[in-house]
């Protein structure tokens, strides 16, 4: 691994009852480590954006979180929103309704209302699939979608469903993507030897819950609590 381990993390600040003081503690967190992003709910955007101003931590947010049930256009007027605001990325939940109908048409037409208003102006687009809830097919066949999109990203998990990444949903996802989108593990990576082993498959981001990124980083703090989301 050439790339140190923080560059690859996404750290999450995204628990429901965060506190503004809390939010800034854990985006404070990430600066410290100099995490590649901090992934901030879209009402701490400001926050992070002046916290993270003139350092190397980019700003990412939420889209449709945690069950990307919204209709396409409001995700569209919602990425333009946070676009306005000035986020480097956005992680966007997928309909997975849609996909585990097999609606390909309709999957690949909810993930371009982002892609579209969003690639002109050079913003990354991650969609999340919440792969836990997702047949081995269906993994595929999103994967799949999101590319015809144009998304930059297909990420496993929000966190906030049954399960987060495994080795057989990134494996799926890499396999289908065959260097075609990159992909992003999130959802359970607490420690540095599960980071590693994402990145030694070929996943090019992490997202990991901002209270797991001292112990990933430091690789010698006590563990993180078992119940933390994403």
């Amino acid at each position: 691994m050439t790339t140190p381990i923080h560059r690859y993390l996404d750290s999450a600040v995204l628990k429901p009852a965060l506190t503004p003081a809390d939010a800034a503690r854990e985006i404070q967190s990430g600066i410290d480590y100099n995490v590649r992003s901090v992934c901030v709910r879209p009402a701490d955007i400001p926050l992070a954006l002046n916290m993270c101003a003139g350092t190397t931590t980019d700003v990412g947010t939420v889209l449709s979180f945690p069950h990307g049930c919204g209709h396409p256009h409001v995700k569209a007027m919602e990425a333009e929103a946070y676009m306005a605001m000035g986020v480097a990325e956005i992680d966007m939940v997928v309909n997975y309704g849609l996909v585990c109908a097999g609606d390909w048409e309709g999957v690949q037409a909810d993930i371009a209302a982002v892609t579209d208003v969003a690639r002109p102006k050079g913003i990354l687009v991650k969609v999340i699939l919440e792969t836990t809830e997702l047949e081995p097919d269906a993994i595929a066949g999103a994967t799949e979608a999101a590319i015809a999109a144009g998304a930059d990203y297909v990420k496993t998990s929000t966190g906030f469903a049954s399960g987060g990444a495994s080795v057989e949903a990134v494996r799926i996802m890499l396999d289908t993507a065959q260097g075609r989108i990159k992909v992003k593990a999130s959802g359970g990576i607490r420690d540095l030897a599960t980071a590693k082993q994402y990145v030694a498959m070929g996943c090019e981001r992490l997202g990991v819950g901002s209270t797991s990124t001292p112990v990933i980083c430091d690789a010698t703090a006590a563990p993180a609590a078992t119940d933390e989301t994403y």
